[in-house]
């Protein structure tokens, strides 16, 4: 019997279960789920949209390959972490709609690193920037 048979043990993940190529097989999918969740979201999708600019940008801005992947690297991060925020807000809001101190620290914090990254990204390319055109 699957542990997911087991109507005690509630329903199991399948994803436990798998093995190999079938693992990432699934794992892509559910991967790919999540970005189109993602896209649902108008921050995500901001954040997407500009990326399609920024990421080929930082292959001419970057002098370097070091450059070019801080470039596109502050870009992506970005973006993982605005998945990352909207999952936490997700988890908060399927716990219950009412307010309490502690969805609110943990939607603070999740809002906070994105700014913190959005804050990164914007270091690194006005600094690529700089050295490109003025300095």
């Amino acid at each position: 019997m699957l542990r997911g048979d087991n109507p005690a043990m509630g329903q199991v993940n399948l994803q436990k279960t798998r093995t190999g190529l079938n693992r990432v097989w699934h794992a892509l999918g559910y991967s790919l789920e999540g970005l189109r969740a993602g896209w649902g979201e108008t921050a995500f999708r901001q954040e997407a949209i500009a990326a399609v600019v920024l990421l080929p940008l930082s292959f001419w801005l970057g002098r370097s390959w070091v450059e070019t992947a801080l470039l596109a690297g502050s870009v992506l991060i970005l973006m993982i972490v605005e998945l990352l925020n909207t999952g936490i807000e997700t988890a908060i809001d399927r716990i219950g709609p009412e307010w309490h101190d502690l969805s609110k620290r943990a939607k603070d914090m999740g809002s906070a690193a994105v700014l913190l990254s959005l804050v990164l990204c914007a270091g690194i390319w006005t600094a690529a920037l700089w050295q490109r055109f003025v300095a």
